[in-house]
């Protein structure tokens, strides 16, 4: 194995001072450069991030894509990870990534790993929140799309390694919170699609509940994580619905 090949890691950041701490202790006297992007946090998440030794940048708040591509033009390293205050790096994951940037035959652009995902204390097993993440990638050409929310890496060209060892991801603090995430990103994306002419109905919101709730519950196998499971496809059923009916709603604003 050669030197391992210089890593960037970026957060985007606003008020995450309860679980940016554990973020950052990941990844921080690992990578060799660690920057945060915070758009105006007043709950000491810049403190904290200071005080861990990350690089810390302040700006406003131009949407997720624009953010990412601002954070993605700090950083300096060939190759970079992309991670969110609600996600880890195990000791198992940097390992792996240390091996396969040191591996001098390496010919992939993108490195995914798998996403344990905690809900109500435990870690999913299957379904939406399990996929395994392309967060790590090759940084010549690289962007993200302008999609508002659930932004798309693009690379000049796409070749895939898949690690074994999982990204820890404790998406939310509560039931409460994962239905306003889930609420403010369906709203995000009518948005979106209400400003490319689309447009939606109630009727075709309440089928989507439905497929989007089999998908997840059934087909995916959500129903194997139990309780979890089932409330989990509930919610990803809402996050449709609500997804069309405000796409239905804004008709009339």
């Amino acid at each position: 194995m050669s030197a391992r090949r210089r890593l960037s890691v970026f957060l985007i950041v606003k008020n995450e001072a309860d679980r940016i701490d554990d973020c950052l202790a990941s990844v921080c006297g690992w990578a060799d450069q660690v920057v945060v992007l915070d758009s105006g946090s007043t709950d000491g998440t810049v403190e904290i991030a200071r005080h861990r030794g990350a690089t810390v940048h302040q700006t406003d708040w131009p949407g997720f894509s624009a953010q990412r591509n601002r954070a993605l033009g700090l950083v300096d390293g060939e190759w970079v990870l992309s991670i969110d205050a609600d996600e880890r790096l195990t000791p198992a994951l940097r390992d792996e990534i240390d091996a396969a940037l040191s591996n001098p035959a390496l010919d992939a652009t993108l490195i995914k790993m798998p996403w344990r995902t905690y809900f109500c204390g435990r870690p999913l097993r299957f379904g939406r929140y399990t996929s395994p993440q392309g967060k790590l990638f090759r940084r010549e050409g690289a962007r993200y799309s302008t999609r508002p929310v659930h932004e798309q890496l693009l690379l000049p060209e796409r070749r895939v390694l898949n690690l074994k060892s999982p990204l820890d991801h404790y998406s939310w603090r509560s039931y409460a919170h994962a239905q306003e995430k889930h609420l403010q990103y369906a709203v995000l994306l009518a948005r979106h699609k209400h400003a490319q002419g689309e447009r939606g109905s109630l009727a075709y919101a309440s089928v989507r509940f439905f497929t989007d709730f089999l998908q997840q519950y059934v087909f995916r196998l959500g129903l194997l994580d139990g309780w979890r499971g089932f409330l989990m496809a509930v919610m990803l059923g809402q996050y449709a619905f609500h997804k069309y009916a405000a796409l239905r709603s804004m008709r009339e604003e």
